[in-house]
């Protein structure tokens, strides 16, 4: 099996842009190869099976949404309130949003999970990684909030992420920050939480 780090990747970029606009269902190695532009029989050599693609294709979705340097260091500076929290979760939800195949494939694969143990497994896994890193930072930064904040606001803007993707004239760009702002202050501001239903 070959090793190059370059084209695996570009083929892992390929199966990304495969599920967003084909679903699991169109998720071969000769759909991965046309999107890539490679010749037939390349993705196979990269890859063992398809349970192999899809588990390297999750993580790869991770890869490209985390924040680069600029981010982190924009995050680690001014003050530590529901501001500072909201304009993470902007920067977040622009981030996540703006690799629109990405988002899409992960939801494919979240579907597929359900039929497939492994992926299941490794999704778990990442997620819950993801998940406690997120609230480490919360909380080693001194951001309002504890860990359920920090939950909350993972599976509200997630929601979020998911109407602003699948049926973009839902929300105009306003409504959907003026939603970012609410759920950082309903969730970060102690007594508001039971108040907003």
């Amino acid at each position: 099996m070959r090793t190059n780090l370059q084209r695996r990747t570009a083929l892992l970029d390929a199966a990304i842009e495969v599920l967003a606009g084909e679903g699991a269902r169109g998720l071969t190695f000769r759909a991965v190869d046309a999107e890539a532009k490679t010749p037939v029989g390349t993705a196979s050599n990269y890859f063992a099976n398809r349970d192999e693609l899809l588990t390297q294709t999750a993580e790869r979705v991770y890869e490209r949404w985390m924040p680069d340097e600029a981010t982190w260091a924009a995050a680690a500076k001014g003050p530590r309130d529901t501001a500072k929290v909201t304009a993470l979760m902007r920067e977040l939800v622009g981030r996540i949003t703006a690799f629109r195949g990405g988002y899409l494939a992960m939801l494919e694969l979240r579907l597929e999970a359900t039929r497939r143990p492994e992926l299941r497994a490794v999704l778990t896994k990442r997620v819950r990684a993801d998940m406690d890193a997120n609230i480490a930072y919360h909380l080693e930064q001194g951001m309002p909030g504890d860990a359920t904040s920090v939950k909350l606001l993972m599976l509200a803007l997630n929601w979020l992420i998911v109407e602003t993707l699948t049926l973009p004239e839902l929300f105009t760009p306003e409504e959907v920050d003026d939603l970012v702002v609410k759920a950082v202050e309903r969730v970060t501001t102690p007594g508001t939480v039971q108040g907003a239903f």
